[in-house]
């Protein structure tokens, strides 16, 4: 083998994932509509706790598919669901415009029926299903636990929040909510009056304030944003987070 063969399989191999789960696509039903999303099985016999993994505003790219390869990898059922209905975006002002496109109301409707979907399987713990999300996504794992109250835990990344008392009165989920300092579009002040105001609510809340983080800094692919060693940290505390309170269901 020359040099430059044995070079380019080295960069190969090291590009490779370091997770064995591999992705199937499924389909359920929302309403009329037809949802798209791709499944993760961990490997041995369940039934297993389960996640829906909820995309950022690209819409379900590879990324997204690696965390819920890796969610399955650690023993989750992982459903990445496709709220775009197939359309992903390559530039912000793309995303931009697929997320305005979104209505909040169909969004809110595939992902109870993503919920439905998980608990219906019989290799899922129907009292163990999640959720997480990152960006626009964080804010969609927020609005499921809202809507749904069989929620066990949610993973908020850096997504929008509600501060109203009616609309947090209806999460019954375990929510760990993780943020940048330096984000500019969800300022600590509003963070930390949710959290004042769930734990007012008798509501099972912890917050990870990351200060020189700004949004995305979990995404390799945020060049400029992207910060490795506190990206380490909040999969560790994700970790730690859903294995308490989903795998002991």
């Amino acid at each position: 083998m020359t040099r430059a063969v044995l070079a380019a399989v080295l960069v190969l191999s090291t590009a490779l994932p370091g997770w064995s789960a591999e992705g199937r696509d499924v389909t359920f039903p929302s309403g009329s509509e037809t949802v798209h999303a791709v499944l993760y099985v961990p490997a041995g016999k369940g039934p297993f706790p389960a996640v829906v993994v909820v995309h950022e505003w690209w819409g379900l790219v590879g990324w997204v598919k690696d965390q819920a390869a890796k969610l399955a990898d650690a023993g989750y059922v992982a459903l990445a669901v496709d709220l775009y209905r197939g359309r992903t975006a390559r530039q912000p002002d793309e995303a931009h415009e697929l997320m305005r496109g979104l209505p909040e109301d169909r969004a809110v409707r595939d992902l109870l029926a993503a919920t439905k979907f998980l608990r219906s399987r019989a290799d899922v713990k129907k009292t163990a299903v999640g959720a997480i999300g990152w960006c626009m996504g964080g804010g969609y794992a927020f609005m499921l636990a809202v809507n749904d109250p069989r929620l066990a835990a949610a993973v908020i990344n850096y997504g929008h929040l509600s501060e109203e008392k009616a609309t947090l009165q209806k999460i019954h989920a375990h929510v760990l909510g993780i943020f940048g300092g330096q984000d500019r579009g969800i300022p600590v002040a509003d963070v930390k009056k949710f959290e004042e105001q769930m734990k007012a609510l008798g509501k099972s809340v912890e917050i990870v304030i990351y200060p020189d983080a700004g949004h995305a800094f979990e995404n390799p692919n945020n060049k400029d944003g992207y910060r490795e060693s506190d990206a380490a940290d909040a999969w560790k505390r994700t970790q730690a987070f859903l294995a308490k309170e989903l795998k002991g269901k």
